[in-house]
Parts: structure tokens; sequence; C-alpha cells
């Protein structure tokens, strides 16, 4: 299951992060990235270090951000989120089908997060390249994900996915991983289903109604059998 995640960052909020990733240097991701030794051979693009003081500053505001971003709240159930990376591809750069790694060390600590999903934060406007689509293969079928700056695609992280080469500008993003307090994805499918209908529930017939009260009851009961804290 996949999510569209709108309006992470505002425009304004991309503007001054484009104002600041256009002018830095980027590196051959193969030097500085995350990814793991099969996922490097079909790997071809470039990535902030995740040291650098941008992406550090700009990783943490993304942070920021998600912690007041009540639709990611209700969808991912974060328990632990790896730092926000940043990569660009431009000039044909491209990333062949992989999955990502199950456990991720973060960089100069003992924390280790689980990838339960995959982020990835759109920094360009579509019409700012051509290509650059994220493909996640689904059991039925395949998406093409091409959202505009500022939203955000959260996908299962041992789904195969690729980004297809930019033939014409450059797509730049974040890309995180998320470790949820519910490890079962179906689980947290249906918890994110029931959420939605306790707050539609909730808009219909108040916060006080008898059946409101019992469904949010149903939520929570739930939450606690299949949370991992």
């Amino acid at each position: 299951m996949t999510a569209v995640i709108e309006g992470v960052l505002s425009k304004d909020e991309v503007r001054e992060f484009r104002g600041l990733l256009d002018k830095t240097a980027w590196p051959d991701a193969k030097a500085v990235g995350t990814a793991g030794s099969l996922a490097k051979l079909v790997k071809k693009n470039q990535q902030l270090d995740e040291a650098s003081p941008l992406a550090i500053e700009l990783g943490n505001r993304i942070l920021r951000k998600l912690a007041k971003h009540d639709p990611f709240t209700a969808y991912a159930l974060p328990h632990r989120i790896y730092p926000p990376r940043f990569n660009r591809y431009a000039d044909g750069g491209s990333y062949g089908a992989h999955s990502d790694s199950a456990l991720l060390h973060v960089a100069n600590s003992s924390v280790v997060v689980r990838s339960d999903l995959s982020a990835t934060l759109f920094l360009s406007e579509p019409d700012e390249y051509d290509g650059g689509e994220l493909e996640i293969e689904n059991p039925s079928d395949t998406q093409a994900i091409k959202l505009g700056a500022g939203d955000m695609i959260l996908y299962p992280s041992g789904a195969l996915h690729r980004v297809l080469p930019v033939t014409r500008g450059a797509r730049i993003a974040s890309f995180f991983w998320v470790q949820s307090t519910v490890r079962d994805g179906a689980a947290r499918a249906l918890l994110y289903e029931l959420d939605q209908g306790v707050k539609q529930a909730t808009a219909a017939m108040g916060g006080d109604n008898q059946t409101v009260q019992r469904l949010a009851a149903v939520y929570h009961n739930l939450l606690r059998r299949w949370a991992e804290t």
C-alpha cells in the first residue's frame, strides 16, 4: 500500500530549500550513499554527504515538519525515522530496480532503523525535468510516481522500485525510511482506514456520539495489540 502525503513542505519552503541545494556541490552517490552492495550496482545519481551541515540542517527541518503533519502520522505511525537524505538525478541519471535494506544504521550512533516504509519528498516540480518517475512494483501493477514539489510518497521498503532516467533538467528530492510502531503492513492499512472512518464519523456526528466513541476505542485497542515500542 502506498500513500501520497501532500504539502509536507509549502511552496515557499521548497523555494528556500532549492535556493540552498542549487548552490551546493553534488558528489557521486556511490561515494556517500546509503545503498547496499547490490543497489550500488544499479545506482547512477548524486547525493549530499549525510554529514554535511546543509544535509543535517534541511533534514532536521523536514523532521520537525513531519512531527506536526497529521496525515503522515496517521498513515505511518512512526516510531523511528532515518535522518532525511538528499539526492539529484540529471544527465541520464537513474536507479535500477532494487529493494531497500531491511536494517539501517544511523551514522555516528548506535541507533538501527528497521525500514518498514520508504519515503521520497519531491523538491522539483514535474515540469522541471523529463523522466525521473519513481516506479513501484505492486503485486497487481506498477505505479509511476511524479509528484509536485513539497509532496511525498510513502511505499513499502521491501517493494522493488526504480527511478527512470532523467533526460532533461534535474530531479531533486529528499528520501528517508520509517520504522513504524506497527510492523505489519496489512495491520497498518486497517488501522489507517479505521482512523479515517473515525474522523469522518466525528465530523458527521460529533465527538461525544457513542458510536464514534466505540469506533475510537476499537482503533486504540487494535493499536495496543499490534504496536511495538
